[in-house]
């Protein structure tokens, strides 16, 4: 089941990165905007599994071992009193090489868990046990507004200046069905602790008032006494955005249905419907009721000293006493005798046949963590991925292959809530299949439990794990956060915080049982599923009018208001409004912002990181060898250049890369491909690339590829090889059926990508409005793809032999030795042995491609701005607007960078969000290409969130930006630059910064801008964006409502429905 998680922010500057809407992939679970393992999506999300398995890819690795050390320990005993703490467990875990301290403050019972070890990123975390009894909302706009101002930084936004001033390497908060989140991680431990500070005083002395519940969750606006009243607030806004996306919706009521008695079975993110509903009282009280160190869990992971751990927590406990926290605790949901059915409407859009969009779950509830064995955890673990993780997953195969929808929803196995769950359906329906799914679910599940898991299947789940556990390679989200938030499933619920960071004794008995020849998984799905009565079967009936109904019970709502309001009451609402917008616009105060600590510049390296790196000649071909620590596993990208690929073929390309691994080859087909891909790899994936070289004019030439990402242990590179070869030499492009089945799913997930990440939407469309590399990435990606793949399924039906002469021709021009690079990252000592591999797979590729085709870089058409609006069913708008500065004549330096971050973090963030109520008002600037853009991101406005924009260059022309303010902004620009990053990313971004020719050079002279930038760095850039307003283009997808009314106010912009 998707869990619903809030609270991922959408502020500021992001530079560079990929827009698209293509789905992530075979996998059930969904990768969030932010790319955290957290998997957020804004309203709802997957959290990371249990045993801290991130999700990394398929498996094969037992040969994996953490090498860090923990740095010297004080040793300790039981009982020993550390700064008020007393120590009450303390014990080594030899899968994260981490020595576990769990310590008790003696005055208010707050646990601490430390985590020692040699990892860099420091991470530390505080979380309260927030179950709400409502679905107002009530814990989800706390989060937002315990960070706007606390006792001992009263400015309005800590969290913004954080952003803007610190290294960190994340920095956020997060809303859970049962708790509440505020993790913050860096590689510096002055800003590390830094961070601890402003967000321990953050959460237990807020400075809330009930402006802040009126900003952060809701309030009735009226500028005008004879005006229009409206309902605004950010999380009423980023709320009426969750229930715009279906599968999210889904998936909220399959959680609710199968726990209806507990505080599971209400929102905690809030529903628009109640969080009007909410009072200060309430609102305050949740807060005095919850918020207290008796209820926290403090988390501290990482190198960093002990002791000050734990003098820097006390010193903020000190003046509290403890308290009964019983009232917090999560209940268990009792258990049914009998399954259950509930039906719900949704928004299925105004336009389009609605008659096939049913969508259904079959849900189960399981037992709960805190009472079930780690082995059988972790058996079900392996289980869920069995039947559904891959398209060679006998549950999910049955229901692709049985063409009655479009594409699986659900989630699987969903460990993070106190009692498990299992979630699974489909989208796409028409009414007679809803209970068809139902029965084939059932009727699989069965034939499963009676004829057993094949052993091939079950090897190479069982190793996927195992990869996955042993490998602990999270991205971009700290270790020490994944780790926090899979030891959350037990501690919050007076259970062992470490059970689930021990993964080797319950993996071993598993190992051993299945041995054994136990039948391990068939009774587990006897037990679980079978003869399980707990069981709600959720039908989601499209309805084409729900927004329109949604709209009318809100209006009504107004109207209420203001119909029983006596005109002094009106008056009030007037004086609110116009109080509250004051607030949100007035400077803090110089001397309070002060307050906030951060760094000196002279604390920053001045140098940027580099990568080391070999570049070698094989073949014919570009190798580059990044020599990092890897603990053994060998990671490769493959990069085959689709220059040579026509126009005409061109948006082929993104079924084209899924073919090669979901269609089979002609030795075995797709099922036996991926099990042997999930018991011999770490994982390979191939997805297009695209990126042009550095130029002075940001219109380098296009740098185009087909890249293969691969990820092996040493001892099987030759395995590893051998798969790329039956892949790239000898695909099967046959299975009708089964490339069917691609476009149909590619379709839905395609669509259903839209009303969620409507941004990525309008940013991809508008870069591909200026540069042709993103024009092509919009053809392979964006709302032109779909309208390709649409095509494409009708020619699939008429034209069988037409697209098969296509996928053909393709892979004739893409598979060649001709400009190929490859990429190597692993430890220096196994490079040789897989350099001998890499060059006999090398030699087996043809020298040139076969079929010579006129490239779509000639073909394609100049890029050419227009203002487009993209109706969809949706509650809110994502507005975007995009000029490019390089070809205004505009100077991109380090400092350009810096001024458009800066603009983020203050400018778009106080008039889209805080004074617009948008969940999110940020920019991007493309160093490479030139292109700015302007993005919001579940904003209730148009017209007026594009006026805000077109006041950013007036905003830097007229700011003074003090020295203080500057350096702060450094401090973070520089955090950004340099990113921590493990191995594998390391050597991946060397390589596209080798590829498109941006040199170690370039990065260093722009880091020095950046250090260097003065107030008038800041001006110029203001001049650059006041001067090219007026050719901007502009993308909005959202409502119609708001599309119609922007363009009866004079938008000039065309209307169209992708869906």
């Amino acid at each position: 089941m998707l869990r619903r998680l809030f609270g991922t922010r959408m502020i500021g500057f992001v530079s560079g990165g990929g827009l698209g809407l293509r789905r992530a992939g075979p996998s059930v679970r969904v990768r969030g905007f932010l790319g955290s393992s957290v998997r957020a999506r804004h309203g709802t999300a997957r959290g990371v599994r249990w045993f801290a398995a991130p999700s990394v890819g398929a498996a094969g690795a037992a040969e994996v071992k953490m090498v860090a050390t923990a740095p010297q320990v004080i040793p300790r005993k039981i009982g020993d009193v550390v700064e008020d703490f007393e120590l009450v467990r303390e014990e080594f875990v030899a899968e994260y090489a981490s020595q576990a301290r769990l310590w008790k403050h003696k005055k208010t019972g707050t646990e601490l868990l430390s985590i020692l070890n040699a990892d860099e990123n420091k991470t530390f975390g505080i979380v309260f046990r927030t179950p709400p009894k409502d679905s107002t909302g009530v814990p989800h706009i706390l989060e937002h507004s315990v960070l706007c101002g606390s006792r001992k930084y009263p400015v309005k936004e800590p969290f913004v200046e954080l952003i803007k001033s610190s290294l960190n390497t994340f920095l956020n908060a997060f809303t859970f069905p049962d708790k509440t989140c505020y993790p913050v991680a860096s590689c510096n431990e002055q800003d590390f602790y830094n961070l601890v500070d402003v967000y321990m005083d953050a959460v237990l002395h807020p400075a809330m008032t009930p402006d802040t519940l009126r900003q952060e969750g809701h309030h009735f606006e009226l500028d005008d006494i004879d005006g229009k009243m409206t309902i605004k607030g950010v999380v009423y806004n980023e709320m009426k955005g969750a229930y715009s996306d279906p599968e999210r919706v889904l998936a909220e009521y399959s959680q609710e249905a199968i726990f209806p008695d507990i505080t599971y079975g209400v929102e905690s993110g809030g529903h628009p419907r109640d969080i009007p509903d909410l009072t200060w009282e309430q609102f305050k009280g949740f807060h005095d009721s919850y918020y207290h160190p008796s209820n926290a869990r403090v988390w501290f992971y990482g190198d960093d000293d002990e002791g000050r751990r734990l003098k820097k927590v006390n010193e903020f406990l000190q003046e509290f006493e403890k308290i009964d926290i019983s009232s917090s605790a999560v209940p268990l949901q009792e258990r049914w005798t009998e399954p259950r059915a509930i039906e719900h409407t949704y928004d299925c859009g105004s336009e389009g046949d609605p008659s096939n969009k049913f969508m259904t779950t079959l849900n189960w509830m399981l037992t709960p963590m805190d009472q079930t064995e780690p082995e059988k955890i972790l058996a079900l673990t392996v289980l869920s991925q069995l039947l559904l993780s891959t398209s060679a997953s006998p549950l999910r195969k049955a229901l692709t292959d049985s063409g009655l929808g479009e594409d699986i929803v659900g989630g699987g196995l969903e460990t993070d809530l106190r009692q498990m769950s299992f979630s699974v359906g489909m989208k796409g329906l028409t009414e007679e299949n809803v209970a068809k799914v139902q029965e084939l679910i059932e009727e699989t599940l069965t034939q499963l439990s009676k004829e057993g898991v094949p052993q091939t299947l079950m090897e190479s789940c069982l190793n996927t794990l195992e990869f996955r556990l042993r490998e602990n390679n999270t991205g971009r989200f700290p270790r020490g956060l994944s780790l926090m938030i899979a030891s959350l499933s037990t501690w919050l619920h007076e259970s062992d915080p470490l059970v689930p960071l021990r993964f080797e004794e319950p993996l071993m008995k598993l190992k051993e049982k299945l041995a054994a020849g136990e039948s391990v998984f068939e009774d587990l799905i006897r037990e679980n599923f079978l003869t399980n009565p707990h069981k709600a079967a959720v039908t989601m009936i499209p309805d084409p009018k729900y927004a329109e109904k949604e709209a009318a019970i809100e209006q009504e709502r107004i109207d209420k208001v203001a119909k029983a309001a006596s005109r002094e009451e009106l008056e009030e609402i007037v004086e609110m409004t116009q109080r509250l917008k004051e607030k949100q616009a007035k400077p803090d105060d110089p001397a309070e912002l002060a307050k906030i600590p951060y760094l000196s510049k002279e604390d920053l390296d001045k140098n940027m990181k580099t990568v080391p790196f070999e570049e070698d000649q094989i073949s014919g071909a570009t190798v580059y060898h990044h020599p990092l620590p890897t603990s053994g596993v060998v990671y490769m990208d493959l990069g085959l250049d689709i220059s040579g690929v026509s126009m005409e073929l061109l948006p082929l390309m993104s079924l084209y890369t899924e073919s090669l691994t979901q269609l089979g080859t002609k030795k075995e087909d797709f099922v036996s491909l991926q099990q042997r891909i999930g018991r011999e790899t770490g994982g390979l994936r191939p997805s297009t690339y695209m990126s042009q070289l550095v130029a002075a004019d940001g219109n380098g030439p296009v740098v185009s590829m087909l890249m293969i990402r691969a990820k092996t242990m040493s001892s099987k590179t030759t395995q590893t090889f051998d798969l790329l070869k039956d892949i790239l030499l000898e695909p099967n492009f046959d299975n009708k059926e089964r490339f069917r089945q691609l476009v149909v799913e590619e379709k839905a997930g395609v669509e259903s990508g839209i009303a969620p990440s409507g941004h990525t939407v309008a940013a991809g469309r508008l870069r591909s409005q200026y540069r042709v590399g993103d024009w092509a990435t919009e053809q392979m990606e964006g709302l032109a793809y779909l309208d390709y793949v649409k095509a494409l399924l009708e020619r699939v039906d008429n034209d069988w032999e037409g697209v098969l002469r296509d996928l053909r021709a393709l892979h004739s021009a893409v598979v060649h030795r001709s400009k190929l690079v490859c990429n190597v990252t692993t430890d220096s000592d196994v490079y040789p042995g897989v350099k001998a591999e890499l060059k006999s797979f090398l030699d087996s590729l043809p020298e040139k491609s076969s079929l010579e085709l006129p490239s779509w870089i000639d073909q394609a058409p100049t890029p050419t701005p227009a203002n487009e609006g993209f109706i969809i069913p949706a509650q809110v708008n994502y507005v975007g607007k995009a000029m490019n500065l390089l070809d205004a004549g505009y100077e991109l330096t380090g400092a350009s960078a810096l001024a458009a971050k800066h603009l983020g973090t203050s400018y778009l963030w106080d008039t889209v969000r805080v004074q617009g109520g948008a969940y999110g008002g940020f920019c991007r600037l493309d160093m490479r290409t030139g292109d700015f853009l302007y993005l919001s991101y579940r904003d209730p406005n148009v017209n007026k969130t594009l006026t805000n924009y077109d006041g950013a260059g007036a905003f830097l022309k007229s700011h003074d930006i003090s020295e203080e303010e500057l350096t702060k902004s450094i401090i973070g620009m520089i955090g950004d630059m340099d990113s921590y990053a493990l191995p594998d990313a390391k050597g991946f971004a060397s390589m596209t910064r080798k590829i498109t020719g941006e040199t170690d050079e370039l990065r260093q002279e722009r880091r020095e801008q950046v250090l260097g930038a003065t107030a008038k760095d800041f001006k110029e850039f203001g001049e650059a964006l006041d001067a090219t307003k007026e050719s901007g283009s502009v993308v909005v997808v959202g409502s119609e409502t708001s599309l119609n009314a922007a363009k009866e106010e004079g938008l000039d912009i065309s209307l169209s429905q992708p869906l």
